[in-house]
């Protein structure tokens, strides 16, 4: 996907800063695909028909409402990742996509609510299925491909599309280099009428183009006025009677202005997304899962990556990305430990701090404070430096706690991967 789903590099163990950093600047909010089509439909765009169901009851009444001519229906899973078609249930069902007549559609719903779909995106893991969307089978002409996503060259938004849709915009790039289309779009004038025939021209439209203009003026609309960050249509498709139709589509929302988006926040799914994350959100705290056993909680981003990066060089694997802020208080440190000792490939625990606005004695009656409440059983190393640091050392060593002290950074890595043997 066009995507810049950044978070996935940061699950490789390579200790990026790089992907890190950029980890931190894009934060996207998604929805499920029936979710998006009902954002979509409310701008004028074209979705196929399909309703929602989180239960075998809503299934069967969805099946009738939504079996064609020839009795069959879509049942496609609903989960937040890419690749459901070819993904594969837990319980050995083949598929998170299907087509089937409707006698046949409870005894599959069965097998799929409430299942696990793993995908090439998911993980091993795989995502929970809550809900299926039970669309009626489309009569498709053709399929082609279009996304509007924000450019850093231009600095604005950019539309692209591909007369030939249907698979990952990486394999039609390749295969079809010539028919990619790119067209800017100034965010202070908007789409104009010519960009939008341009677009549609590009596509290579054989119904009505004045038509298929207005849907791409419809899907720009919708991407600046829910302050979008990525609006991805694959297929974009053509239907037998020449109209164009968003057939999937990808919606990824800008978190920061969650405060004027609240009905699109509102839709969040916290079942696709990792506990640790939702417990993390909670008490402001930022927090990013890795595939490492050593824990780290530091205060800064720039300070956190740097900690990774050394645990790396030293021969360890971070755990996580775990940021408490520049002014946490002592239940947010209190908070972040629980989440750190709650995640069984933890093995040992550094925490770096460094004391500016944060003051390390706050920082240190935390720690002290976390480590009894969750019985740590783990080794801990610590490593404090700036404000009332002498302070935040008396509190450890005072502690009665088997607490590793570290003059330095360095230091610190080296303790925290030597406490693993």
């Amino acid at each position: 996907m066009l995507a810049l789903f950044v978070r996935v590099l940061t699950r490789s163990g390579n200790g990026s800063l790089n992907a890190l950093s950029q980890c931190q600047q894009l934060r996207f909010f998604n929805v499920h695909e029936y979710q998006g089509a009902q954002l979509m439909s409310k701008f004028g765009i074209n979705v196929p028909p399909g309703i929602p169901a989180k239960s075998l009851d809503e299934v069967a009444k969805a099946v009738e409402k939504m079996a064609d001519e020839n009795g069959e229906v879509v049942m496609k899973s609903q989960i937040l990742a890419g690749g459901r078609g070819l993904g594969r249930f837990i319980n050995g069902l083949q598929g998170g996509v299907h087509i089937v007549p409707k006698a046949r559609a409870l005894e599959l719903a069965k097998q799929m609510l409430g299942g696990t779909l793993v995908t090439k995106q998911t993980g091993p893991a795989g995502k929970p299925v809550n809900t299926l969307l039970v669309a009626r089978k489309m009569k498709l002409r053709r399929e082609m491909y279009f996304a509007i996503l924000l450019d850093r060259k231009t600095a604005g938004p950019m539309m692209i599309g591909c007369s030939e849709g249907g698979t990952s915009i990486e394999d039609l790039a390749e295969k079809y280099p010539e028919k990619i289309i790119k067209i800017p779009v100034d965010c202070r004038k908007g789409i104009t009428d010519e960009q939008a025939i341009a677009m549609v021209e590009g596509l290579r439209v054989t119904g009505d183009k004045t038509k298929a203009a207005q849907q791409i003026k419809a899907l720009y609309d919708l991407f600046v006025k829910c302050d979008c960050t990525m609006v991805e249509v694959n297929p974009l498709a053509e239907t037998l009677d020449g109209q164009l139709v968003a057939a999937d589509a990808k919606l990824g929302f800008d978190d920061n202005a969650a405060y004027r988006q609240k009905e699109i926040f509102d839709m969040k799914d916290e079942s696709q997304i990792d506990p640790r994350e939702v417990a993390a959100a909670k008490y402001d705290l930022n927090y990013i899962g890795l595939d490492g056993n050593i824990g780290c909680m530091v205060n800064g981003a720039g300070l956190a990556m740097a900690t990774m990066d050394i645990i790396k060089m030293h021969g360890g694997a971070p755990a996580n990305f775990l940021d408490v802020g520049g002014s946490a208080s002592e239940q947010q440190v209190v908070e972040a430990f629980k989440i750190l000792t709650g995640d069984k490939q933890v093995k040992a625990i550094l925490v770096n701090i460094f004391g500016g606005i944060m003051k390390c004695d706050v920082i240190a009656s935390g720690i002290v404070n976390a480590a009894k409440q969750v019985s740590l059983s783990v080794p801990l190393v610590v490593r404090l430096e700036g404000t009332n640091v002498a302070q935040g050392k008396d509190i450890l060593r005072s502690s009665g706690m088997s607490i590793i002290a570290a003059d330095d950074l360095d230091d610190a890595a080296k303790k925290a991967v030597a406490a693993l043997a």
